[in-house]
């Protein structure tokens, strides 16, 4: 440890300034909300690691920038003000000195407003984002929970970050829920509401929210969990963990994801973990003691598995299992067994991954809302991954048999203003229409209604600035390369709802039949900006909405 004058030491912790010290380790008596942290891609990742009175507190890794900093990241220290916190670095420790503690995030003056920030999608202010977790409603909250790295735009140190909304569409970002320890990283998982105390962590009448998840470390994957008493702002790990090993069992390290519910029937709780090559069944009345049931094979990671009406009949249900994939099976389940009737069929592709259902959804409401990873980046910024648009799942009957719809929640309704809205035009009319939406100012956020039908084309579609948003072959069945057929066999109209953001695009066919999503790429050489193309197509409908931001 380098010995400081009293002096020295006062001058580092004054508000806002920057700690001029060169050293292996760094003692700073936290004042200030935040720790602003230099990150620097070219660097190589080392050890960071907090200690106070001798205990380590965190330990993560980071590119510590030795140099001029590409971007910031921080480290939210609120509990642990009036300590004086020791970071050590394994690596090069010139970045040390630039560390600094504020009651502001680095760049926070301009945060929302970033060039490449996403306008109606949730991002976090900063780092790498993937898996949602653990999503769940509770006392007029969305809780949604994803895999983070706080330290830097690219995977590594997965955390459970934590936000919280009242419509799924306006989101606050709370600070980190569940950090690496000792047994390893947190990787995916879900929650619930433990109501009637089977675990016994509940206090009084506040009822636990508990979340089961994966702690990734020492070259197996084992499940665990953790309870919060306070809405999930503040979390305790459950002393027993693990709960489940199951590498022995399937001599595969890969045993991830659990996916928890209350199975009312059997009164019993349910878990679907993936587990090799597909997802495992356990059961347990008291979320700690499980036992497995079964296993169905043909799927990879990040299990859902839910009851829905067909038709919106609730006399009349069927079950869905789906995967990280989003391709999904459709059958019935016991409590102990699904058992599939159908599939694999799929309903959305593109970067969506890793999606999930919320939980505790009230009865009076009975919606099954999804939220899935978007994999994408946005070039320059200081964070990556997205969270794509909520969407209502439901089943529907279509000349193949019962289907799996998706389309956009009805709290997104109140973002969008319309602007124009024609019928019935040939292509070269409809370009004219969209012509002042030609401006990369105008565009960085739209949603688009339409409606095509061909006539003497085989294919056709939409572009913007090259990139091809629609890409209809009727002849081969495919939408941008990947099949689908109407379900009116002879139909020669294709309708699409798109969602344009300043990185994303996402597109519903035909009422939610069918929905893919794709990165943002214009040509920088394209000046066309919206093009309608076809052999003599007829645009029978075309309607344009601005798109309000959630972050104003």
């Amino acid at each position: 440890m380098t010995i400081f004058t009293k002096s020295l030491l006062t001058c580092c912790l004054t508000a806002c300034s920057v700690l001029q010290l060169q050293a292996a380790d760094l003692p700073i008596k936290i004042t200030k909300r935040y720790l602003n942290l230099p990150v620097s891609q070219a660097q190589q990742r080392s050890n960071m690691k907090f200690t106070v009175c001798g205990k380590k507190e965190r330990e993560f890794k980071i590119r510590l920038a030795s140099g001029e900093p590409e971007y910031w990241v921080f480290c939210d220290v609120s509990n642990l003000k009036g300590k004086t916190v020791t970071i050590s670095y394994e690596g090069d420790n010139a970045g040390l000195s630039k560390i600094y503690q504020d009651d502001k995030i680095a760049g926070q003056d301009s945060m929302y407003h970033e060039k490449n920030r996403p306008q109606f999608h949730f991002t976090t202010r900063r780092g790498w984002i993937n898996d949602p977790n653990g999503m769940i409603f509770y006392e007029g909250e969305y809780h949604l929970f994803y895999q983070y790295n706080p330290y830097e735009r690219e995977w590594e140190n997965m955390s459970w970050g934590h936000a919280v909304s009242k419509d799924m569409i306006h989101w606050q970002e709370l600070p980190v829920a569940l950090s690496p320890d000792d047994m390893g990283t947190m990787f995916s998982g879900s929650a619930v509401i433990d109501y009637n105390n089977t675990a016994g962590f509940n206090k009084g009448k506040t009822p636990a929210m508990i979340a089961t998840y994966t702690v990734d470390g020492h070259g197996k994957q084992v499940q665990c969990m953790a309870y919060s008493l306070d809405k999930g702002r503040t979390w305790t790990k459950y002393k027993g963990n693990p709960l489940i090993d199951s590498k022995e069992k399937w001599n595969s390290q890969d045993t991830r994801d659990p996916r928890v519910f209350w199975y009312a029937p059997g009164k019993h709780w349910v878990m679907a973990l993936n587990e090799r090559d597909g997802h495992s069944i356990y059961n347990s009345t008291n979320l700690k003691d499980w036992t497995y049931q079964s296993h169905t094979t043909g799927f990879w990671e990040c299990p859902d598995l839910f009851e829905l009406p067909v038709d919106g009949d609730k006399s009349k249900t069927k079950w869905v299992m789906y995967g990280a994939s989003n391709t999904y099976m459709i059958g019935s389940f016991d409590g102990k067994k699904f058992t599939p009737e159908s599939g694999k069929h799929y309903f959305s592709t593109g970067t969506i991954y890793a999606a999930q259902t919320f939980t505790n959804i009230p009865d009076n409401d009975g919606r099954r809302i999804q939220i899935g990873w978007g994999r994408l980046s946005h070039p320059g910024m200081p964070f990556n991954g997205i969270m794509l648009l909520p969407t209502e799942l439901t089943l529907k009957t279509t000349k193949n048999g019962v289907r799996l719809f998706s389309t956009p929640i009805k709290e997104t309704e109140q973002l969008f203003e319309k602007v124009g809205q024609w019928t019935n035009l040939k292509e070269a009319a409809a370009n004219d229409q969209l012509k002042a939406y030609n401006n990369n100012n105008n565009n960085d956020r739209l949603r688009i209604k339409t409606t095509i039908k061909l006539s003497h084309a085989t294919s056709a579609g939409l572009n913007l600035f090259g990139q091809r948003i629609i890409d209809y072959d009727m002849n081969y069945n495919t939408i941008n390369s990947v099949f689908y057929s109407p379900d009116d066999m002879t139909s020669m109209e294709l309708s699409a709802d798109i969602y344009i953001d300043r990185t994303s695009i996402e597109v519903f066919i035909d009422n939610g039949a069918y929905s893919y999503s794709m990165q943002r790429k214009p040509d920088a050489k394209n000046t066309e900006g919206f093009h309608f193309w076809g052999n003599n197509i007829d645009v029978k409908n075309l309607e344009v909405y601005t798109v309000k931001s959630i972050w104003e």
